[in-house]
């Protein structure tokens, strides 16, 4: 293997692993250490990576070639796509380790920041080395950080309740909110819901949208309620109506009182309409646009960075006023016809209205039918005024047409192992 002989583990999470050719395959999130019944270190067995549609796998070290600080690669054989398993003699060095509080035997208490895994003469790796910050009982100041030999740390045989967040967060601020929701999953109930409270109001608003029901109920459920009401605000109406609507009615009243006006008003107004209909579906939160507004303008609208990419895909032109329900619908506008068009030219010249509007009372399979006939990303929903209520985006169909636990990486099919050249756990 071509690697540094030392290689602190929380310095890999989410580096890139290719294979032997030099295509992306996933990213690394964990390492597995096996526990070894005398006081000998951890041996470190292999690193779990995430590949596509959020499957995680086992990647055994004996399988790869090179460690580098921006990429793992990997030699000849072929992946074994069978989800990872932890067994019971095994630990995930950043999930159960990172911010563990410890004790040094000839020094202060402290917690762990990183891990540090080491190949002996004999290729075998362990962990050898931990970094510890030292706990001072100041906010204002650092403690000093300790580099020590594993044998001198004492507190890492046993999962213990006391771990912080701090550091397990910044290992998982740069990730998708779709990858640290995954992430989430594999933490326990207790501990996930305590990263879950430190994340901000929007982050968290971000990561509940990509969570299986059950999560994301029992995640709102452990935050205060004037907590859950703010997270709720930062949430896409959709996505927001979506959660309330796992929950019994008192309690979605309770929450809906705790929102601002503004923001509950189109929660409310979702959650009135019949589910599995374009009115339960669809943002009330699309891109809107008078006539007699401009190419440029336009442009700059769905150029806005919090814009899904679904919703940005065309814009909607309606009579004022320009919040839904708006006044008279006149047609839509797709971005690559903006970028065909004079930036001067109004939208009321190039608008297209030739394919009729869903209703919201339209059911999922018909606007399913509708969008894959036309190629639509995005269709305007009105209402029986012909008057703008939102838009159901390709993104909001796949949502509704997939199983309700597609979220829910447990549910996710295996696939067969392979037979030869496999990445076997273990």
């Amino acid at each position: 293997m071509s690697t540094p002989n030392r290689v602190y583990i929380a310095r890999l999470a989410g580096v890139a692993v290719f294979d032997p050719n030099g295509d992306q395959v996933g990213r690394v999130r964990d390492a597995v250490a096996r526990m070894r019944p005398t006081q000998r270190p951890p041996e470190v067995v292999g690193l779990v990576a995430e590949m596509p549609m959020r499957r995680r796998i086992f990647l055994s070290l004996n399988r790869i070639t090179s460690i580098e600080p921006d990429a793992v690669v990997l030699g000849s054989g072929t992946l074994n796509l069978r989800r990872f398993e932890k067994r019971p003699n095994e630990l995930l060095v950043l999930q159960e380790l990172l911010d563990r509080r410890v004790q040094l035997d000839t020094g202060p208490a402290g917690s762990v920041v990183d891990v540090a895994m080491e190949c002996s003469r004999g290729g075998e790796w362990a962990l050898t080395r931990v970094a510890v910050r030292e706990q001072t009982g100041r906010l204002t100041r650092r403690g000093h950080l300790h580099q020590v030999d594993w044998d001198r740390v004492r507190g890492l045989g046993v999962v213990g309740d006391n771990r912080g967040t701090a550091n397990l967060l910044a290992v998982l601020e740069d990730m998708r909110p779709a990858d640290l929701a995954n992430a989430l999953q594999d933490l326990p109930d207790a501990r996930r819901n305590e990263v879950a409270a430190a994340l901000d109001d929007e982050r968290l608003a971000d990561v509940l949208s990509e969570l299986p029901e059950h999560d994301q109920v029992e995640i709102l459920a452990a935050l205060d309620r004037e907590r859950a009401a703010d997270v709720l605000e930062e949430m896409d109406p959709d996505d927001a109506a979506d959660l309330l609507n796992e929950l019994p009615p008192p309690e979605q009243d309770v929450l809906l009182d705790l929102m601002e006006p503004d923001e509950a008003d189109p929660v409310r107004q979702l959650l009135r309409y019949t589910a599995g209909t374009a009115g339960s579906v669809m943002t009330s939160e699309p891109v809107i646009l008078p006539p007699d507004a401009t190419v440029a303008e336009a442009l700059a609208r769905i150029r806005e960075p919090q814009l899904p990419p679904a919703v940005a895909a065309q814009v909607f032109v309606s009579r004022a006023p320009l919040t839904t329900p708006t006044g008279r619908y006149l047609g839509m506008v797709h971005f690559q016809r903006l970028l065909r068009e004079p930036p001067a030219d109004l939208l009321g010249g190039i608008v297209i209205n030739d394919i009729d509007p869903l209703r919201t009372s339209t059911p999922l399979p018909e606007i399913t039918r509708r969008m894959a006939t036309y190629d639509m990303v995005g269709m305007p929903v009105v209402d029986r005024n012909n008057r703008l209520v939102g838009a159901v985006t390709v993104d909001d169909v796949l949502d509704h047409s997939l199983p309700r636990d597609w979220r829910d990486r447990d549910a996710a099919p295996t696939p067969s192992a392979t037979d030869d050249g496999t990445l076997d756990h273990g």
